[in-house]
């Protein structure tokens, strides 16, 4: 009998504590499933799979090929990977669809799959409603035709595509901090190929990720990152997460950059040469994307979304956006610059070609140009699966209802992805369901100062407390 727990099922992709929640049968009932999923869209069932360098990944990496295998798909394995290299692999081997197995930055002990049948798209909440239905209810049956094929060389092209011709003409000494985790196989490559200076950071492989998860958003890695810049006397640190689909920065004088203030720079620099482009940003980012003077006088045109980086990759594509940026460091450049997935490594080479078209300003001079604005981390007040949707729809309502928060006034209620409250003087403050974890996802902002970011935080934390289900922050500020 299979092992499958329900809840493993998320808003786009899917995780488990393995083998607690899932086990290899289970792995090879979600293959099946897939496969069947997609000959029901009518589409040819060829899929690249990778996996992370896990202690046990490989081995739920083959049990899911035997489940698709089972359900009549050809299987093209790319051995260990990122997950962006298994989304450049769907178009380098003409795969229609991926899966990839990873749990990303989440600790040992967890597995999961990143899924998708439609370059360079990934589930969303339907496809992962549907594939739930086949595998748990047994939907999934056998068909012929499947095989399984070894895909060699995919690695070397994936690395020769993000370094292309580009080679920099100023010295760049950049720390490469990989968390312990599989980025740490082709990140610090990439960077010696494009001919920086890298000063690695925990780049040895260590699924036990012995100094802390590999998670750019987290202060833990950033504060790290900082430290060897300072000691190394570098331009930039670069830190991957666990599948290297995400990259933080922290500039030349060890200060941290949040990831959507990179977007901002990035923007900046796009709209240089794109005049009038289209971004979108997710409901946690800086309003810098909607009021930045540089980003206006080049006609960007600004679109906020819902966070979730397959929700950001579909709306990339449906509004021919030339980049979308997401708080949590997972950015999307679709052509000509990239291919509208999410590629940690692809956003590195972006900000080294940014560098190099501005070889007299460091990374610090860039976010000093940027309007000063006081931010807060992305924070994660514990809240049960079953029940955070509904207190985010009970937030949101109360939310809707005021005329004030902090003494300020509420000028609008963005309602796409749970409650971003606009407030006058150009503050903010988020609340809403995460998709991944049981928790809240909650981040303020002020174009003031940091007395008047902490007052939202407080206000908006009262709201917050009125649900009895919310427990403690991950991380404050």
């Amino acid at each position: 009998m299979a092992l499958i727990e329900a809840s493993g099922f998320r808003e786009y992709d899917a995780r488990w504590r393995y083998p607690e929640q899932i086990d290899l049968d289970g792995m090879r009932a979600l293959g099946l499933g897939l496969a069947i999923q997609i000959h029901e869209a009518g589409l040819p069932a060829t899929v690249a799979v990778g996996h992370d360098y896990r202690s046990y990944s490989e081995a739920v990496k083959d049990a899911l090929a035997e489940g698709l295998v089972e359900g009549g798909a050809e299987v093209q394995d790319i051995g260990l990977a990122l997950s962006p290299m298994a989304y450049f692999a769907q178009f380098d081997l003409g795969a229609q669809a991926v899966a990839m197995v990873t749990a990303s930055h989440n600790p040992n002990g967890w597995t999961g799959v990143k899924m998708g049948m439609e370059r360079p798209l990934t589930h969303g909440p339907d496809e992962m409603a549907r594939l739930k239905e086949i595998v748990l209810g047994g939907l999934g049956q056998p068909r012929p035709g499947g095989r399984h094929m070894r895909a060699e060389g995919v690695a070397e092209r994936y690395l020769a595509d993000l370094a292309g011709d580009f080679q920099l003409s100023r010295p760049l000494k950049v720390v490469c901090a990989t968390g312990n985790g599989t980025a740490g196989v082709f990140a610090p490559d990439l960077l010696s190929r494009i001919g920086a200076e890298v000063v690695p950071l925990h780049t040895d492989l260590d699924h036990e990720f012995p100094h802390y998860n590999p998670n750019p958003e987290a202060m833990e890695m950033l504060h790290d990152m900082a430290r060897v810049v300072r000691e190394a006397g570098a331009d930039l640190a670069l830190g991957f997460d666990g599948d290297g689909d995400r990259c933080g920065v922290v500039d030349d004088e060890g200060e941290e950059i949040f990831a959507d203030k990179v977007g901002v720079i990035l923007a900046r620099d796009l709209i240089a040469l794109y005049p009038g482009s289209i971004f979108v940003a997710d409901v946690k980012s800086t309003g810098l994307f909607a009021s930045d003077p540089v980003l206006r006088a080049g006609g960007a045109q600004i679109d906020y979304w819902k966070t979730g980086h397959s929700h950001m990759k579909r709306r990339v594509k449906e509004l021919g956006a030339l980049a979308g940026f997401e708080k949590s460091a997972h950015f999307f450049f679709a052509p000509p610059v990239g291919r509208g997935y999410d590629c940690g490594l692809r956003t590195a080479v972006e900000i080294c070609k940014l560098l190099n078209r501005n070889p007299d300003r460091s990374m610090s001079d860039l976010k000093r140009a940027l309007p000063r604005t006081w931010s807060t981390p992305t924070m994660s007040p514990a809240c049960p699966d079953d029940q955070k949707y509904g207190v985010v729809e009970r937030l949101t309502a109360r939310l809707s209802e005021m005329e004030t928060l902090a003494g300020l006034k509420i000028e609008r209620v963005i309602t796409v992805n749970g409650a971003r409250v606009a407030l006058e003087g150009g503050a903010w403050a988020l609340v809403r369901a995460s998709s991944n974890t049981p928790n809240l996802v909650v981040v303020c902002e002020s174009a003031r100062s940091e007395e008047e970011l902490r007052a939202i935080f407080e206000a908006l934390d009262r709201v917050i407390r009125t649900e009895p289900s919310v427990g403690a922050y991950d991380q404050t500020f």
